[in-house]
């Protein structure tokens, strides 16, 4: 019997409440937003919505079974800390056939996926059990997915009402179902999904190796020094502005009101900025990511 990690949803509630697993956006709805078509997952695949990346990271091995299925992964050729402008590289087209990718691309992802996937799981010395084929594992970091797009989203355009935010999470669904998840694990509404994100939080545990490997992949430890040095005070400050309060309480980071605010100012700057920007550069990395996974498909190339 695979392992179960939650109890049963429809008969809990989680004493977690929103304000403790969510970050606090404010920001209000751009004019320029109102007139486009239905909000969907697509228009975050901006490239601006990656700079929470390490967060969601973070955000993702909150789960110890996540956690420690990365640190103690053998399939070093995906290692993040060894190799990670492929992890990167990875990660980034996963999102993009996720979101944009036809079901044989996707098909011949997830088969990609899943050859990494089979040397991916717990041993004797492991301190908790895992498998990276257990799909409460992979619905968790598909959850941690789907927030991090919606939070840069609304930080970009402004938070969606109801009938948008709903719109926007249904899109998302292939977040999840792209690998082992089936549709009926993806929660039915957005205000499902809600209940099951703070019923996982609760999971949430950070322990002092787990905080060392996260602190080291906030300050880029496993890039060269010369390009991490720029951009390792950034990185940390919009790492921890991604980061809800009972991630950054775990890690021990302060976060004040005014840092919120100058954290959504940032994007308000940015959102400005964008009106400005073609959609072949705001999309571009995605895109390029969906020519590189057809090239690979097309001349049999490994995908990951």
């Amino acid at each position: 019997m695979p392992a179960s990690y939650l109890p049963d949803l429809e008969n809990t509630t989680p004493e977690l409440t929103t304000p403790r697993t969510r970050i606090r956006i404010t920001t209000r709805k751009r004019r320029v937003t109102n007139a486009r078509k239905p909000a969907h997952v697509a228009e975050a695949l901006d490239f601006w919505s990656f700079a929470g990346a390490a967060a969601n990271v973070v955000l993702q091995l909150g789960w110890p079974e996540v956690a420690y299925g990365v640190m103690e992964s053998k399939v070093e050729s995906g290692s993040l800390m060894h190799h990670p402008w492929k992890r990167a590289r990875t990660t980034t087209q996963y999102l993009a056939v996720a979101v944009l990718g036809s079901e044989e691309e996707r098909a011949a992802f997830r088969e990609a996926v899943n050859t990494a996937h089979r040397h991916v799981h717990s041993d004797s010395e492991s301190p908790v059990k895992y498998n990276a084929f257990n799909k409460e594992l992979q619905m968790w970091v598909a959850a941690c997915l789907y927030i991090g797009f919606e939070d840069t989203h609304q930080l970009l355009h402004g938070v969606m009402n109801e009938e948008e935010a709903e719109a926007f999470y249904q899109s998302g669904k292939p977040l999840a179902t792209t690998l082992q998840v089936p549709d009926s694990m993806w929660p039915a509404t957005r205000a499902d999904f809600d209940h099951y994100w703070n019923v996982g939080c609760e999971r949430v545990v950070i322990d002092d190796k787990t905080c060392d490997f996260l602190n080291d992949l906030v300050d880029l430890k496993m890039i060269n020094p010369l390009i991490r040095l720029p951009f390792v005070n950034l990185l940390r400050f919009l790492t921890t502005g991604f980061l809800p309060p009972l991630y950054r309480d775990q890690l021990g980071l302060e976060w004040t009101e005014d840092d919120r605010r100058r954290f959504e100012h940032l994007f308000t700057f940015v959102s400005v900025v964008n009106k400005f920007l073609p959609k072949s550069i705001r999309f571009g990395g995605s895109r390029m990511m969906m020519r590189d996974l057809r090239h690979r498909i097309k001349h049999d190339k490994p995908i990951v």
